[in-house]
């Protein structure tokens, strides 16, 4: 079993002057969930090369195993310094694919060609997608094969609202994943803020927030052991 991990490449937190990226812990604890089961992972990102961390993921409140794991953990260091660029990837090498989130995505990923590409890609060849926290916000400019939006009547979840209020940024992303999954015909539910709230249809995963990321991984591979 073969999966890909997509990063965001984008660092520019809007025009606040702060960086921004993906989120340490919806990275390493779903890769530690697949690597730990035996699944073959590589990792890619628009740019290739290092995806910027978001510096608030590596404060000391947001510290779990997973990310003291990765912490000590040379050789996926390394390996996360060397991503492969994501147009120079193919689909069918891989049998599902895991989104991270980090307000990075919602910058790029979000209107990519090669992510739309691929995530379209992988529905119609009816292979698992998961997608964590900011994440679902890649999938706004997704369209099945008839046309109509992917997330179009089912089952979604993403950053809320209220998260989004809590860490005051609402004013600064270029759109809300809660709002924009709507818009879009999702069904969108959420949990508790922070609290893991996961949800399946069909072969789409996606997670509320970073405490969701574990249980996102775990749910894919539930589905890849078929």
């Amino acid at each position: 079993m073969k999966v890909l991990i997509v990063l965001t490449s984008h660092s520019e937190l809007g025009n606040t002057g702060e960086k921004t990226g993906f989120w340490i812990e919806e990275f390493a604890a779903p890769y530690y969930v697949l690597a730990d089961a035996g699944v073959e992972t590589d990792l890619a990102s628009p740019k290739g090369g290092q995806p910027p961390i978001d510096p608030k993921s590596e404060q000391p409140d947001f510290q779990t195993d997973a990310t003291h794991r990765f912490d000590k953990d040379e050789e996926l260091q390394n390996k996360l310094a060397h991503t492969h660029k994501l147009g120079e990837l193919n689909a069918a090498d891989y049998d599902a694919v895991f989104y991270p989130g980090g307000h990075g995505p919602l910058w790029d990923l979000a209107n990519d060609a090669d992510s739309i590409k691929l995530i379209e890609t992988f529905y119609n060849d009816k292979k698992p997608l998961a997608l964590v926290c900011h994440a679902p916000g890649v999938l706004i400019k997704t369209k099945k094969a008839d046309g109509t939006p992917l997330v179009e009547g089912k089952e979604v979840t993403g950053f809320s609202n209220t998260e989004e209020e809590a860490v005051k940024l609402t004013n600064v992303v270029p759109f809300l994943v809660e709002d924009e999954l709507k818009k879009l015909g999702g069904k969108y539910s959420k949990g508790a803020d922070w609290g893991s709230y996961v949800l399946k249809d069909g072969l789409l995963i996606t997670g509320q927030n970073p405490g969701s990321s574990a249980e996102a991984a775990r749910e894919l591979l539930k589905m890849l052991k078929g």
